[in-house]
């Protein structure tokens, strides 16, 4: 059975920071890698700390648990990364209780994310409390937390369209692609140059469109051998980019050049060409559109469209926090009640015992005693009584631990 005594003694913190306050370098100097992770677990450990869990991706690092004061919790992140305390007080955020839970449900379900709705963060969820399992580190109330957060996930992910649509320049190229090109998965597609949008795209390309015969050009040649290698593209020499242009259906340009490496003068086109330009500054010179057979859409464009999912995704922000408050107060009362549960169980108990001596001594003084009616009415009696305590626990403004402390007093519990 869990030392419920303990809980009184420890109070449950979110410590960390995020892309909301932390800027790119400061994030690195406080990420933390799958050993130290492990290293800041082991530490908790020896230090006595109850129960906790952490999560570090790109935009954040956090730890969620249980300690006498949020220090300890500052302290271990700050031994196992680069981040010092002084910068952590810059840039970091502490919640405690109901505002902790509350936090951990909204990086859960996507609504704290840098791109609204986005659910990657979930699986580190998962990863982060799986670790800390293993190492004996996840109480019942953190497994318990972490469950509902999951679930409230799922449902938030099934029952709003808070992440519905393109949020990310490259999957809006490919959306733009499958929406716009019929049969895309036999279409000819040409990706001139390895730029980072154009990569992403390429990787959402082959996922996406099931297109086997993507060809990739560019001006160095092992560059696009290497991102080829990875998404098994065929790779052709710069000095063809004209003739596979010609062959193209699509053509997607990702080039960093800072001058137009695509016009009019070097297409010689047989039928019709879809140009993307993701490239800044734009690498298509738009004097292509005086071609009838081409049709051009620049990065901007793609962008106004992210930007317009991400207004419509906020439309559905009310949505997934009724949803999230229906599993948090579901929670929270979980919680009250694995709190005073011993205490009740314990004040049952004295009830009994006061009942047990007093139906004793009216069964020797009373005649034709009816001992199973007495049984009937003080144990109802006990039920009444203990109810109540019970009722003014849950009530949200009751100070739960002071009333379990005045309760035990008064009654001379002892569990």
């Amino acid at each position: 059975m869990e030392n419920f005594t303990r809980v009184k003694h420890t109070t449950f913190y979110a410590v960390g920071l995020s892309y909301k306050k932390a800027d790119a370098e400061m994030r690195g100097k406080f990420s933390l890698n799958d050993k130290t992770r492990i290293d800041l677990l082991e530490q908790a450990k020896r230090e006595n700390i109850e129960s906790l869990f952490v999560i570090s991706t790109c935009n954040r690092t956090e730890i969620y648990g249980f300690a006498e004061h949020p220090f300890q919790l500052i302290k271990l992140l700050c031994d196992n990364s680069l981040g010092t305390v002084e910068d952590f007080q810059k840039i970091a955020y502490i919640y405690k209780n109901k505002e902790a839970v509350n936090h951990l449900f909204r990086v859960g379900t996507g609504l704290d994310s840098q791109i609204l709705g986005d659910f990657e963060i979930i699986s580190q969820i998962k990863i982060g409390f799986t670790e800390s399992k293993k190492l004996g580190l996840g109480n019942s109330y953190i497994e318990r937390l972490v469950n509902a957060v999951i679930q409230a996930s799922k449902r938030v992910k099934n029952e709003t369209e808070i992440s519905s649509g393109a949020t990310s320049v490259s999957f809006a190229s490919v959306q733009y692609i499958m929406n716009n090109v019929n049969d895309v998965g036999n279409k000819n597609i040409l990706l001139f140059g390895t730029g980072k949008i154009g990569r992403n795209t390429c990787e959402n390309l082959v996922k996406h469109t099931k297109n086997n015969h993507i060809v990739l050009i560019n001006r160095t040649k092992e560059k696009a051998e290497k991102i080829a290698g990875k998404f098994n593209l065929i790779v052709k020499e710069y000095a063809d980019l004209h003739l596979e242009i010609q062959k193209a259906d699509v053509l997607v340009v990702a080039t960093g050049a800072q001058n137009p490496t695509i016009d009019a003068a070097i297409l010689n086109l047989k039928k019709p060409l879809l140009i993307l330009d993701l490239s800044i500054p734009k690498n298509v010179n738009e004097n292509v559109t005086n071609l009838s057979e081409v049709s051009l859409v620049h990065l901007d464009y793609l962008s106004q469209v992210t930007d317009e999912t991400i207004e419509k995704r906020k439309e559905h922000i009310p949505a997934a926090e009724k949803i999230i408050e229906a599993i948090v107060e579901e929670f929270m009362n979980w919680s009250k009640a694995r709190k005073f549960a011993p205490t009740i169980h314990s004040l049952k108990e004295k009830l009994a015992d006061i009942k047990k001596s007093e139906l004793n001594y009216q069964r020797k003084k009373i005649d034709n005693f009816n001992e199973e009616q007495a049984e009937i009415i003080s144990n109802r009696i006990i039920q009444k009584i203990t109810t109540h305590f019970a009722n003014h626990l849950k009530d949200e403004s009751t100070m739960v631990d002071e009333s379990i402390e005045w309760i035990e007093k008064v009654f001379q519990l002892n569990h």
